[in-house]
């Protein structure tokens, strides 16, 4: 049997040989110790990216002066233009190849479509690489907390790719939170104009050639085998569900990222939805997703009272409060709202634009808190990716380290089980030790809507009978499956 049959049938014996260095492994800065062949002040990271074709080209890019010492993607076609910018890196199509014959990597960082991004991190950090894995850090609720736990475990350098959350615009609205300007929030709002791809999809009914550059399998990895097409990759798999988490999970961990971290939400206590048409294999084109957080532990100067939030997406946005100016600014694009007891604060992703309100006016809030920013990289870097990096060689928790993103993801993630389970016509209540919807008994039924296919080639009209079916599933089994994923044979952590 050669080595990709291997490696396809278990990854058993692919672990066993990380066993080891596991055991062995703890993070010590280059700077203290050369076992990792670094020698300061010049000393460089050596890096391997894993699907390269879109985000990880900007996030290798946005990491100057550091090694790229091998590049992983399944479609080398679409990944030809990053090959061609890192001629010296060696190329490989299955990153457990990769992770298993070239010892030189030190770290990876991850940009492969969401179905696929816990198996490659969990790989490397069991393997002590560090890890910068792309958002959403994962595809399902369980899969966050796994990844949080291993970083936890093996003690390598993390983070999540929301760059912005490197931006000074998130600090500067913690510090006005913190510093009591806004008052009690109870009440906020977060939007974005999302999805601009397909979405609310039935399968496509014509089966496609997959193209001689592209292993269709790899690609699929612990999804169920289907058919390739062109309307899942290379960049539409966003919107389909078993390889995209829909504009929830594109757009949460850029625009619910200042309410997580300035409002220290944690995990909620309830959550619901409601979209326009769920159906089996994609998301829906808008949606509204409501969570309820308890109270959480006081600052200083700012209380942490029960809090309500919701999202929108497709374009729905929530209403103008009227105690605001008339025409303040809420960027359709995407933007947040906290709603305070003293003021209300609107800005866009990051907290960029941020404006405080207060008796239908403008105000400059006087702030007490002072937060430390992430440093600018001298060398013109990217300022999230580079200060991984300098973690990586210095030591240094980065600001979106798995111990912070992983519970974040969970929250995001977790607004679409609340999509899925619409029929339920529930309130879902949230148990978060044990990651388990506590209000669906065993005989609930789910119902949802199956699409007939579709050919992109053949108009045709049809009456609504014959366009869709109902699906009814056990509702508790589906949640259970939506929280973690049943992996395909031959995939598995």
């Amino acid at each position: 049997m050669d080595l990709k049959s291997n490696l396809k049938s278990s990854r058993r014996s692919f672990i066993g040989t990380t066993a080891a260095a596991v055991a062995g492994f703890s993070v010590i800065p280059s700077h203290a110790v050369a076992g990792l062949g670094h020698t300061p002040p010049s000393d460089k990271l050596n890096i391997a990216g894993i699907g390269i074709g879109g985000k990880g080209k900007v996030n290798l890019d946005n990491m100057p002066g550091q090694n790229i010492v091998a590049l992983c993607d399944v479609d080398w076609n679409y990944a030809d233009r990053v090959f061609k910018a890192y001629p010296k890196a060696k190329k490989w199509k299955d990153f457990r190849e990769m992770l298993e014959n070239q010892k030189d990597i030190e770290a990876v960082v991850i940009a492969t479509p969401d179905h696929t991004h816990t198996l490659p991190a969990a790989a490397a950090m069991e393997l002590g690489k560090h890890v910068y894995l792309q958002k959403p850090l994962t595809h399902s609720v369980w899969e966050s907390r796994y990844l949080t736990e291993l970083a936890q475990k093996t003690g390598v350098v993390t983070q999540m790719g929301n760059e912005g959350h490197s931006n000074d615009t998130v600090y500067e609205v913690a510090e006005v939170v913190h510093s009591g300007c806004l008052g009690d929030i109870k009440e906020v709002h977060v939007w974005t104009n999302r999805p601009i791809w397909r979405q609310g999809m039935p399968k496509p009914l014509k089966e496609v050639k997959v193209p001689n550059t592209l292993d269709w399998d790899l690609f699929i990895g612990p999804a169920e085998m289907r058919p390739y097409n062109p309307e899942y990759h290379p960049w539409i798999w966003r919107g389909w569900w078993d390889f995209g988490t829909g504009a929830l999970g594109d757009m949460g961990c850029h625009l619910l990222d200042v309410p997580n971290y300035a409002l220290h939400l944690g995990a909620p206590k309830a959550f619901q939805a409601s979209s326009s048409l769920v159906n089996t294999e994609s998301a829906p084109v808008s949606a509204q997703v409501t969570y309820l957080f308890p109270a959480r532990k006081n600052l200083d100067y700012c209380a942490f009272p029960e809090l309500e939030l919701t999202w929108y997406d497709g374009g729905l946005m929530p209403a103008r409060s009227f105690d605001l100016p008339v025409d303040a600014p809420m960027n359709p694009g995407g933007g947040f709202m906290f709603i305070g007891s003293k003021a209300t604060l609107i800005a866009e992703a990051y907290g960029g634009k941020w404006k405080v309100y207060k008796n239908g006016q403008e105000v400059v809030p006087e702030t007490r808190v002072n937060i430390d920013r992430i440093p600018d990289d001298p060398m013109g870097g990217g300022r999230h990716e580079m200060h991984f990096v300098n973690c990586c060689k210095n030591g240094g928790k980065p600001a979106s380290s798995f111990e912070y993103s992983g519970p974040f993801n969970e929250m995001v993630v977790m607004g679409n089980l609340a999509v899925r389970m619409q029929s339920l016509q529930k309130t879902l209540l949230w148990d978060s030790e044990n990651m388990k919807v506590t209000n669906i008994s065993p005989d609930e039924t789910l119902v949802t809507t199956k699409l007939l296919p579709f050919s992109s080639d053949i108009v045709t009209r049809k009456v609504e009978g014959e366009s869709k079916q109902s699906v009814k599933w056990n509702a508790q089994e589906m949640c259970e499956e939506w929280v973690k994923h049943t992996y395909k044979n031959g995939w598995s952590l």
